[in-house]
C-alpha cells in the first residue's frame, strides 16, 4: 500500500511556515508540500493528516475547510521537543463518494497503525470516526474509544451515517470489536432519556459536562484507557471555540480542552486521535483554529513525555496495594507507578477468553478509586468492568 496515492499536499503558503528556521513547529515537520516529494516515514512517530470532507457534517458543511488553517496557527507554535519525529501526510483526498473517503481514511491510519506511527486527523465531521474505529479491525484487538462531545450522536435508527449518528454504526458494525464507548463532557438538556438509558445499558462511561469541569483530574483515567480520541469541537463553549455551527453558550474552556489532549498523548496506550466539526465558516478571527493548533501542540507535548507505563505482575516500577471488602466478598488489587503516580486496577481473568480484552488485566483509574475501596466500597469502574465480562 502506498498512502502517499490518497493526498494532496498541503497549501502552498504554508511553505515559508513549514520552512521556518526559528525552532517552530513547521521547521521540525516533514511535510508533503508542493515543493517536496511525500515525506519518507522511516523512523516517524507521529503524522499528521488533514481530511477535506463533511458531506455527512449535519448543518455544519464547510469544517472541510478546517486542516490548511489550523495548520496556518500551528506551524508558527513553538517546539519544545528535540526527540519527536512529526510527518504532515497532507490532506486526504474527497473521494467520488462519502464511502471513498472513508475507505481513505480507514486504509491509511491501517497503514500507520501497523507501522507504530500515530495519526492525528484534522478537520472534517465527526463521522470520520468511524472510518477511524474501521482501521482497527485488522488488529486481533478490541477496541476502546473516547469521544469529547456534548453529545452521544446516536441518531436514529433510521438515519444515515452522518456526524451525528456515528456512533450507532460503531456499536452496530459486525464484526462489533468495541470494548467500552467513554464520553467525557455530554450536556443533559441536550441528551433524551431513552439515549442515556442505552448507555447504561451497554455499561459505558458517560461524565457529565459539570462532574468533568468539578474535577478534571478524573479525565486523565478516562483518557488513558481508549485506544482513539474523537474530539468534537463543538464541546467546548462558544465564547472560546466559536467556529462551528454547534458551538453553544456552555462547555469546555479552551485550557480544560488543551489539558485533556496533554492527557492523551501522554497515554501509551491512545493510538490516533481526531480534531472534528472545527468550521473557518464561523470563525472569522481564527480563534477556534488557534486553540485547535494549540490542543494538538498539548498533545505533542504530552506524547513526548510518554513513560512506556505499563503494569506488569512483579513489576519493580509499581507499588501494589491489596484492599479486601468484607461486605462483598472481594479482593481488589491496585498499582501506582513510581514512575508518574498513575493508578490501575488489577481484573483478574475468569478465563483465557478475556485474554484478548486486556491480557495484562490492568485498567486505568485514580487515587479516587483506591480511596473508595478503602471505605469498603466497590469502584464504579470496577463494577462496569465486571459487568460487561459476566
Amino acid at each position: 500500500m502506498e498512502p502517499e496515492i490518497y493526498f494532496n499536499p498541503i497549501n502552498s503558503d504554508l511553505t515559508d511556515l513549514q520552512e521556518a528556521k526559528n525552532q517552530n513547529v513547521g521547521s521540525v515537520i516533514r511535510a508533503h508540500t508542493e515543493k517536496g516529494n511525500f515525506p519518507d516515514l522511516e523512523g516517524a512517530q507521529i503524522a499528521l493528516m488533514g481530511v477535506e470532507e463533511d458531506r455527512r457534517g449535519l448543518e455544519n458543511q464547510g469544517c472541510a475547510a478546517a486542516p490548511d488553517l489550523v495548520r496556518s496557527f500551528l506551524y508558527k507554535l513553538y517546539s519544545h521537543w528535540s526527540s519527536l519525529s512529526i510527518v504532515d501526510l497532507g490532506n486526504i483526498k474527497s473521494g467520488h463518494t462519502v464511502e471513498d473517503t472513508y475507505f481513505a481514511v480507514k486504509d491509511v491510519i491501517s497503514y500507520l497503525l501497523k507501522n507504530n506511527i500515530l495519526p492525528i486527523l484534522i478537520g472534517g465531521s465527526q463521522d470520520l470516526t468511524y472510518a477511524n474505529y474501521l482501521a482497527y479491525e485488522n488488529t486481533g484487538k478490541v477496541v476502546n474509544i473516547a469521544s469529547v462531545d456534548s453529545v452521544f450522536d446516536l441518531g436514529h435508527e433510521d438515519d444515515e451515517l452522518n456526524s451525528r449518528s456515528y456512533l450507532s454504526r460503531i456499536i452496530m458494525h459486525q464484526p462489533n470489536y468495541l470494548f467500552n464507548y467513554t464520553n467525557i463532557g455530554y450536556q443533559t438538556y441536550f441528551v433524551n432519556l431513552d439515549a442515556l438509558q442505552l448507555m447504561k445499558n451497554l455499561f459505558f462511561d458517560i461524565n457529565r459536562l459539570g462532574n468533568v469541569r468539578a474535577n478534571m483530574a478524573e479525565t486523565e483515567p478516562m483518557v488513558r484507557n481508549a485506544d482513539i480520541l474523537s474530539f468534537d469541537i463543538s464541546s467546548i463553549r462558544a465564547s472560546d471555540a466559536p467556529g462551528s455551527f454547534y458551538a453553544g453558550a456552555n462547555g469546555l474552556a479552551g485550557e480544560e480542552a488543551c489539558q485533556i489532549c496533554r492527557y492523551a498523548g501522554m497515554s501509551d496506550k491512545l493510538t490516533s486521535i481526531g480534531f472534528y466539526e472545527m468550521n473557518p465558516k464561523f470563525d472569522p478571527h481564527g480563534q477556534t483554529a488557534h486553540l485547535v493548533a494549540q490542543m494538538i501542540w498539548y498533545f505533542l507535548d504530552g506524547y513526548a513525555n510518554r513513560h512506556q507505563d505499563f503494569p506488569e505482575r512483579n513489576n519493580k516500577d509499581f507499588v501494589r496495594f491489596r484492599v479486601f471488602l468484607e461486605d462483598h466478598g472481594e479482593e481488589l488489587f491496585f498499582l501506582k507507578s513510581k514512575k508518574t503516580d498513575r493508578w490501575w486496577i488489577q481484573i483478574p481473568p475468569k478465563d483465557e477468553s478475556e485474554t484478548n480484552i486486556n491480557p495484562n488485566h490492568f485498567v486505568p483509574c485514580s487515587y479516587e478509586d483506591y480511596q473508595t475501596a478503602m471505605r469498603q466500597e466497590i469502584p464504579d469502574r470496577w463494577w462496569k468492568l465486571q459487568q460487561k465480562l459476566m
